[in-house]
């Protein structure tokens, strides 16, 4: 089997690592138990807390241990790593919602039977802990000079709202959790994202002067798209793995409108394909690089969402947009449907047929909203086309006079979209042979 730090490598996760050459050593002797921490500051995790996860997945496939700790009691502290100003203090009852949250999602990465991966809350420990008892054993071990100057302190220091005194106390709470992993449950390995370094370096150094042993930090790189931008940030919003935040379809699409040069590397690090089918991706272009984003777009949904659900947004985007079958030969370790394979109906988009007498001067787009149920009466419908909300074909519609004539449908088939994700195919029935139109 390959070592995990390899593939994690290869794969372009690995931005630094402390102890390089012991934490190979340590790797190659047994199973180990590495963690990694989640804030439950939401009730979702978004894409952009992909890379540690999908790293916990790599280390689980590679027959290690991964744990996977929620931070119910850290996240009533808030981590100042990356944050130019204080984050908004959540109460005990939200911090645990979003805690068991989160769990239920990062059950479909990590596979948390007969013992192969742990799910840990630090409220369990943290929350009953003395402060007297805290600042004596673990606080000595800490020095204020040196924490200033971990980059997540200073750029707090250095901006106008400053750190305060609780989250100054970050840096001991993660150690601590550190060193109580190690305890538990022989965990010498933290993983996280690049601001994540001071924290995971402190609790490193705890575990040293604690116990007298060696555990190890791995960090990875921040992920951006070819055009510069946060991964998974869009112009409305984080892109949520909470299907009732961001819909499968809509997490399809995300993925399916990846630029060409992000493709090759989003399939490295956002699905399980192996390497050398994902690097004859990097000279693909145009039609066929397309049916790349495809695979990528298939492979992302079917891992958060169940392959029901990516077959469903597939085949809604090919009967919205169309698309060519992917071919047996690109990627064939992926599952997604197949030229020549036939998938299952789409129920992901409803559908209305007409008669072409239906359409005979026009029909308003008001009607048939309301005929299509993606309005409940005609004044609704009116109001939804004047706020800017009904879409044709991909294209707004701005006046409520707007009238549907046949020449809107192509192929046949007139889509139509109620706000972001409520979509409407409406047909135009075919006439039979032999039967002439009066």
């Amino acid at each position: 089997m390959p070592h995990v730090l390899d593939i994690l490598e290869k794969r372009g996760f690995v931005e630094a690592k402390t102890h390089e050459k012991e934490l190979y050593d340590w790797f190659d002797s047994d199973q180990r138990t590495c963690y990694v921490g989640f804030d439950p500051t939401a009730s979702s995790l978004h894409i952009g807390h992909l890379i540690p996860v999908m790293a916990l997945a790599h280390m689980q496939r590679c027959g290690h241990r991964p744990i996977a700790l929620v931070g119910g009691g850290t996240g009533l502290v808030g981590d100042p790593s990356g944050k130019t100003e204080m984050r908004q203090i959540l109460t005990v009852d939200t911090v645990h919602a979003n805690a068991e949250a989160i769990k239920t999602q990062l059950g479909r990465f990590i596979r948390f039977d007969e013992g192969r991966a742990l799910l840990v809350n630090n409220a369990d420990w943290l929350a009953s802990l003395g402060y007297i008892d805290f600042l004596r054993d673990i606080g000595k071990h800490f020095s204020v000079n040196r924490m200033i100057k971990a980059e997540s302190y200073r750029m707090r220091l250095d901006s106008e709202e400053g750190l305060n005194f609780i989250e100054f106390n970050y840096m001991l709470l993660q150690a601590y959790d550190f060193l109580e992993l190690f305890k538990r449950w022989d965990c010498r390995l933290q993983m996280g994202g690049s601001d994540q370094w001071g924290n995971i370096v402190a609790g490193i150094d705890l575990v040293r002067k604690v116990r007298q042993q060696q555990a190890f930090g791995i960090t990875f790189q921040l992920i951006t798209t070819a055009s510069g931008a946060k991964m998974g940030k869009t112009a409305a919003g984080a892109v949520w793995l909470d299907a009732a935040r961001t819909s499968p379809y809509d997490y399809y699409q995300y993925w399916v409108n990846s630029a060409d040069a992000d493709v090759a590397r989003f399939l490295a690090l956002y699905t399980f394909l192996p390497m050398e089918e994902i690097q004859t991706v990097a000279g693909l272009r145009d039609a066929e690089m397309n049916l790349a984003k495809t695979v990528l777009a298939f492979e992302t949904t079917q891992i958060v969402h169940g392959r029901d659900a990516a077959v469903e947004s597939m085949e809604a985007a090919r009967r919205m947009f169309g698309a060519r079958p992917v071919p047996a030969e690109l990627m064939p370790s992926s599952t997604v449907p197949r030229e020549g394979e036939r998938s299952r109906e789409d129920d992901s988009v409803p559908c209305t047929e007409l008669e072409a007498g239906d359409l005979d001067g026009g029909m308003p787009l008001f009607k048939l909203l309301q005929v299509t149920g993606l309005s409940a009466s005609g004044a609704a419908a009116r109001r939804l086309i004047s706020q800017g909300g009904a879409y044709m074909n991909g294209r707004r519609v701005d006046s409520p006079q707007q009238i549907v004539m046949p020449d809107d449908f192509e192929n046949g088939v007139l889509l139509l979209r109620a706000g972001k994700k409520h979509f409407h195919q409406v047909r135009l029935k075919k006439m039979q042979a032999g039967t002439k139109e009066d």
